[in-house]
């Protein structure tokens, strides 16, 4: 299941924890989409001739910040040089503060099908420590609009493990994304990113960061509230009602190719990976010089692939045995018999139809159990 993504730099500012690429100038925004289509035209013979993309994926940044009109164009010009299905996923990230119920229409109406969100929290205090620059009110309303503009797979990022943040309150979190009656959520722990502006603040001693005995309390009850509310839990931090997952997702965590276009995006295609400058100017520079912005690439080692596969699959899924054998040509539980077992023991880990996969116990130590199977 092939995807296709891309990146949107801009945003109004800069979240206090973020370390995307991202940018608050207005630096080439005017002509940044006829750039962006011209690299995706000049990238057009990349992927193997017979791929069909069932995936379209516009992150950032905050691509809600364009027009529908202007990414609508870089759809349009998605399809004019690759194979997408016409039932392909296409999902675009929005702050709820930069959508009306026109734009919503219109981005509907350009062919985008999914939306994701950035709440992060629905109490004020929160968002304001986070940088954030909507209101919960904003969010609710945003979540109404983009329901009542034909928008039915709607997904919501929260964050959990806020300084001072109890379980009563997260579970306040919970309960009122689920008021709003949406089909996916994404859950993320806060994490200090070296070179954030949160980072600078912890060093300082003026914000102090839950530690890991509360951040698994509360992942803790993230699991049991949204299992008994009927969600998949689907990958680490995402949780979906069934026929929901995120398609593009999985592409990633499934190994699948997919191809990235915009300053710092990634692709991945037949073992080798690449990835753009993650710079707006020398992005220019180089679209208007060549049509592409390449900064660098490897080609991964088969060792590598399966290493990925292997910490991919258990931080989602599962590993499918079978397929696994076929792509490696090794039994991975035969050679990981007494770690899987321990594990195994220790409910953290299961095998049921010929899948490997981490319990919900497990979750809870999934990068401990990854760095152990090989």
């Amino acid at each position: 299941m092939a995807g296709l993504y891309l990146h949107i730099p801009y945003c109004e500012s800069k979240c206090v924890y973020c370390d995307f690429y991202s940018v608050v100038e207005r630096e080439h925004r005017d002509e940044f989409v006829s750039l962006l289509t011209e690299e995706i035209k000049s990238r057009a013979n990349e992927a193997p001739h017979d791929t069909v993309f069932r995936s379209v994926y516009v992150g950032g940044g905050t691509p809600s910040l364009f027009s529908p009109e202007e990414i609508r164009s870089v759809l349009d010009t998605l399809r004019e040089c690759f194979v997408v299905d016409e039932n392909a996923e296409v999902s675009m990230e929005c702050n709820p503060g930069t959508v009306t119920a026109s734009s919503l229409a219109r981005y509907r109406a350009s062919g985008v099908n999914r939306l994701s969100f950035g709440v992060q929290s629905f109490f004020e205090d929160d968002l304001a420590f986070l940088s954030r620059i909507h209101s919960p009110a904003q969010a609710k309303k945003s979540v109404e609009m983009a329901r009542q503009a034909g928008f039915d797979n709607i997904s919501l990022d929260l964050m959990f493990s806020l300084p001072g943040q109890t379980v009563s309150r997260w579970r306040e979190n919970l309960r009122q994304a689920r008021e709003l009656d949406v089909a996916h959520l994404s859950c993320y722990s806060l994490t200090v990113e070296q070179g954030t502006p949160l980072a600078s603040v912890v060093t300082r001693g003026e914000v102090r960061i839950s530690g890991p005995e509360k951040d698994a309390e509360l992942f803790e009850t993230t699991m049991l509230v949204l299992e008994e509310w009927g969600f998949l839990h689907y990958e680490v931090s995402n949780f979906a009602l069934p026929g929901f997952e995120c398609r593009h997702n999985l592409a990633y965590w499934n190994h699948e190719p997919y191809l990235g276009f915009g300053p710092s995006a990634h692709s991945f295609v037949e073992g080798q990976r690449t990835w753009n400058v993650a710079s707006v100017s020398r992005y220019v520079e180089r679209i208007r010089a060549s049509g592409t912005a390449r900064a660098g690439g490897e080609r991964l080692t088969r060792e590598q692939l399966r290493t990925e596969h292997i910490y991919l699959g258990l931080r989602s899924n599962g590993i499918d045995l079978v397929d696994f054998r076929a792509r490696f040509g090794s039994d991975l539980l035969e050679d990981n018999r007494e770690r899987v077992s321990a594990f195994m023991e220790q409910g953290l880990l299961s095998v049921e139809n010929n899948r490997l996969f981490v319990t919900p116990a497990g979750f809870l130590l999934c990068d401990e159990i990854c760095a152990e199977i090989n």
